[in-house]
């Protein structure tokens, strides 16, 4: 590195070696088996505020692409370069492995899953597909930058995902999902039957809900919804190369702005232990920290990379991220929560005479700070107690507004493993995390 320290501004060299597994049963097909070992890395050079990106897949190469990224920075910088200033790291992250899935052959997986898959199959004749898949990754990343780092991290993904597919009368469909991910240890994946089975029970319960009527109401998340809603409304305008990009958005999430009641505080914490979005390092060799992008209801924080933050005259966050070493690192969340507020459940709903509670998530977009969802489950409350379930249940509306109008917020977080999309780069580990919320206003499903 020190050869070319004074050729550029800033410069990067990033070398992955992984082996991974993914097996995929799409109803009582198998649809894929596959093992990888795989050795690869990007390059990523900025010089007068031009970046270059280069890829290698072998190291008999790396000067020649060094020297390409390189030359390709100069040709297109024409600015100035403005990184935030931070210190080079020298570190070791290695994984504290419990049951490693490298030592466990390709014939017990494939059983496991098969097992699983069949399970959801059996459950009821109005089970009419299934898509359940495993996925193992094991990772070294070596990482050197012009600012003296030099970093190695180890990184396991062990993930199932288990889907149902039923249908009623008159050719309804329904679909449930169950999910289970661990960053250290394959026996998440050992005795889970009642979690899978409960992807079936989703798609059953939900053949006999009737659409709801639309209209305004006030309607409680569960703790997934919550979290997906965080994350998908609210966490990516808090990635600050959408908001240095955005004139509209600089205003609107200017900090130290109220953005709803003071019980309200999310967070985006790359440092718990053992969910997807954790991480020791960034894919700059920044430090992983717990953010507060609102904190007692007032907007303090939003999520950097170097170049972010140099330009805002903000500090780095950690959340230079890439789905792997030959994709750039960008602005990325890890895992994205609504903090535990003080009521129960049950406080939440009590004096709701009419509204509805959406469970989980089955699609949805967002266009700026308007957005639309639609809940994988949702009931009617009534007079407050749950009540009939009901389909067709999406919820739109405008994120400052809705942040506004959160009322209550519960003490049962939890957080959700997922995968993140953003600039041709996914699935992305992410967690999304929250407790039920309570929402006044809301509209749902089509307004006549």
């Amino acid at each position: 590195m020190a050869i070319y320290q004074n050729q550029v501004d800033y410069l990067e060299i990033r070398l992955q070696q992984s082996e991974s597994t993914a097996i995929a049963y799409r109803g009582s097909q198998l649809d894929a088996v596959n093992r990888n070992f795989s050795l690869a890395g990007g390059i990523r050079a900025c010089q007068k505020g031009g970046w270059s990106f280069v890829t290698f897949n072998g190291l008999d190469e790396l000067n020649n692409r060094v020297e390409e990224a390189i030359s390709q920075a100069h040709l297109v910088g024409e600015e100035t370069t403005q990184l935030a200033l931070v210190e080079g790291i020298i570190d070791q992250v290695n994984v504290e492995l419990k049951r490693d899935p490298r030592g466990i052959s390709l014939q017990e997986k494939r059983q496991l899953i098969e097992n699983y898959n069949q399970l959801l199959l059996d459950f009821d004749p109005r089970i009419q597909t299934t898509a359940v898949s495993y996925t193992d990754q094991f990772s070294q990343t070596y990482f050197v930058n012009s600012l003296g780092s030099c970093i190695t991290q180890e990184r396991l993904d062990v993930n199932g995902r288990f889907g149902a597919i039923a249908r009623g009368e008159g050719n309804i469909i329904r679909q449930g999902f169950e999910s289970v991910a661990s960053r250290c240890d394959y026996n998440v994946l050992q005795g889970i039957e009642d979690r899978v089975q409960s992807a079936a029970e989703r798609a059953i319960r939900q053949l006999e809900a009737k659409p709801v009527k639309g209209g305004q109401y006030t309607v409680v998340l569960d703790p997934y919804l919550a979290g997906v809603f965080i994350h998908e409304a609210f966490g990516h305008l808090s990635e600050a190369d959408f908001v240095y990009e955005n004139p509209r958005m600089q205003e609107l999430l200017e900090l130290g702005k109220p953005m709803g009641i003071e019980q309200l505080t999310v967070v985006d914490d790359a440092t718990i232990p053992d969910l997807p979005g954790s991480i020791r390092y960034d894919d700059e060799g920044v430090q992983a920290q717990r953010k507060y992008l609102i904190k007692d209801g007032i907007l303090t924080q939003r999520l950097h990379n170097l170049e972010t933050a140099g330009k805002m005259k903000e500090k780095p966050t950690g959340n230079a991220r890439a789905l792997s070493a030959t994709y750039p690192p960008i602005v990325r969340m890890t895992n994205t929560a609504i903090e535990a507020g003080d009521h129960t459940f049950e406080e939440i709903i009590k004096d709701i005479e009419e509204g509805v509670y959406a469970v989980r998530m089955l699609g949805g977009q967002t266009n700026g700070e308007m957005f639309t969802f639609a809940a994988a489950e949702g009931y009617m409350i009534r007079n407050g107690e749950i009540a009939e379930p009901v389909s067709d249940v999406t919820l739109s509306g405008n994120v400052f507004q809705t942040l506004k109008d959160i009322e209550g917020i519960g003490n049962d977080l939890l957080y959700t493993n997922g995968g993140c999309g953003k600039g041709g780069q996914m699935p992305l580990p992410v967690s999304v995390g929250g407790p039920h919320i309570r929402i006044k206003n809301v509209v749902v499903g089509v307004v006549n």
